[in-house]
């Protein structure tokens, strides 16, 4: 069962003002991303639902966040029906994020009153999340919308808090057009997770380049 309402979820996303998002199948890396991102100030994180058993690598990490930074908000993304969400949910998951707008995902987490934020592409699709429930759409993917549509749709709807995911980065002129455009806040993976020219994971980078963005995002604001 999630630890924290939605409220304090969509608070907390306002507040940090960046999701930060990552998977990894190895839960020993998965705890060390998890770690760094704590370290670099994020209270707030993602794990995207992208192989086979992640839930079984989101189960032992959400285990590891609850003993070893309980004050963290641990949520899932990247789910697509309502047997995910609930499974999920039962794993303890405080938040749920979608790539697209499920009517039975939105029913499965209001039934709980978890957050759950859809991936919309249109003002119709975004309409139906709200009335759905939805406090903070995804805007997914960013990078094909960009902030001139965050700013467009805040014309006739001042009130829907959007999620740009995609085509987002710790770059400080990427940061302000999204901010600037009226994001509520930004969701971001491969390009705050660090990797050496090896491949594997620079763990120090991704603790300070989360700390940086983090601090950006407030001077942006």
């Amino acid at each position: 069962m999630a630890k924290f309402t939605r409220i304090e979820v969509a608070q907390k996303m306002k507040e940090q003002g960046m999701v930060p998002l990552f998977y990894n199948s190895d839960i020993e890396v998965a705890k060390a991303l998890l770690q760094s991102i704590y370290d670099g100030g994020a209270r707030l994180c993602e794990f995207t639902n992208r192989g086979d058993y992640a839930h079984e690598v989101f189960a032992q990490l959400y285990k590891f966040a609850v003993k070893e930074m309980p004050d963290l908000i641990l949520g899932v993304g990247s789910l697509t029906d309502a047997g995910a969400a609930s499974l999920y949910l039962q794993m303890g998951a405080n938040f749920v994020v979608t790539p697209v707008f499920r009517k039975d995902i939105a029913i499965v987490c209001n039934r709980k009153k978890v957050l759950w934020s859809p991936g919309c592409g249109s003002l119709s699709e975004i309409c139906i999340a709200e009335e759905m429930g939805c406090e903070i759409v995804k805007l997914f993917p960013g990078s094909v919308y960009g902030p001139s549509f965050i700013k467009g749709i805040k014309g006739p709807q001042p009130w829907t808090n959007v999620m740009p995911t995609g085509g987002v980065s710790p770059d400080p002129e990427n940061l302000k057009r999204w901010f600037e455009a009226g994001a509520y806040c930004v969701g971001m993976g491969s390009k705050l997770m660090v990797k050496n020219d090896d491949g594997s994971y620079d763990y120090k980078k991704v603790e300070s380049l989360t700390r940086s963005t983090l601090e950006l995002i407030q001077e942006i604001r």
